[in-house]
């Protein structure tokens, strides 16, 4: 079995954050945060990119940015939980911005980001985890609005809201896991929905779930990391979301995630419900230094 060209991935996400001429660069633009803190607005909110509008989505990433660098301290904490909290709506659900667009994925955000800024209490919890149980499906996944098709990534932001929570214990696990593992075909990678090709991507959105409601153990894990390292670009560095694709940063990304929550050799381990290394998490929620 081809190994993990670890280094090669590292030189390629650092070439291409030297890339801003490129047309992959500027197709990025939108979610690139530059600068971070003067991404933020007066909401409290984080745009993409100096100039963007503020949205939950960007909020997030730049917690997260400054999670992984233990520079939380930097924000003003009680304002960005502001912005947060009150794009909850009525019903429990979360509007990405002032527009209105209303996505479970959102509600994963919320949720998210304000278990990492410990101000959960801001919002109304029991609410939020009605809104996502009245998204779930006969099949047993979860849509983006109630009665929306069943989606392996809309299943991550419900699965990982609900498990942030403590919430799982109102889902039919036995019934999900099944969806879910439903979701690996022939070649050992994992699909998004039925009758769908194999994208690593999935190899986090599918396996996170998987882990979080305890049926990992109903795939097969050595075909999904074989999946993953063979769509591995061995010369130039990154990972695909098909073997011989073009790589880029997203689907490298991932491609790192999954092999680490399958524990691959030599990759720390990521929490399954933050997408963060565990020893953040362990440091922000629970305290503990490494």
């Amino acid at each position: 079995m081809v190994e993990l060209a670890a280094r090669k991935h590292v030189q390629f996400i650092l070439s291409k954050a030297k890339e801003k001429n490129s047309y992959e660069s500027v197709l990025m633009e939108h979610i690139r945060m530059n600068g971070h803190t003067g991404c933020q607005h007066d909401s409290g909110g984080f745009g993409g990119n100096i100039g963007h509008d503020p949205h939950i989505l960007y909020t997030l990433s730049a917690v997260q940015v400054l999670a992984l660098f233990n520079k939380v301290d930097v924000l003003d904490v009680e304002k960005v939980a502001n912005y947060v909290a009150g794009l909850q709506n009525e019903d429990g659900s979360f509007s990405g911005d002032m527009w209105g667009e209303v996505d479970t994925r959102f509600s994963y955000i919320a949720i998210c980001c304000l278990a990492l800024l410990h101000h959960l209490d801001k919002i109304n919890v029991e609410k939020a985890v009605d809104y996502i149980l009245s998204c779930k499906n006969h099949d047993g996944g979860f849509g983006c609005t109630p009665g929306g098709e069943s989606h392996a990534g809309q299943i991550f932001c419900c699965v990982g809201a609900l498990a942030i929570t403590g919430s799982l214990h109102r889902i039919d696990k036995d019934l999900l896991g099944w969806w879910l593992c439903e979701r690996q075909v022939k070649s050992g990678g994992l699909n998004g929905r039925p009758e769908k090709l194999p994208d690593v991507c999935y190899s986090w959105w599918v396996l996170s779930s998987l882990i979080m409601i305890d049926r990992v153990h109903w795939i097969d894990k050595e075909k999904l990391v074989k999946f993953i390292l063979d769509c591995q670009d061995i010369e130039n560095g990154g990972i695909s979301d098909r073997p011989d694709d073009a790589c880029d940063a997203y689907h490298t990304y991932f491609g790192v995630a999954g092999l680490s929550l399958l524990e691959y050799p030599g990759v720390k381990p990521i929490d399954p419900a933050y997408a963060l290394p565990v020893d953040v998490v362990n440091r922000i929620i629970l305290g503990i230094k490494a």
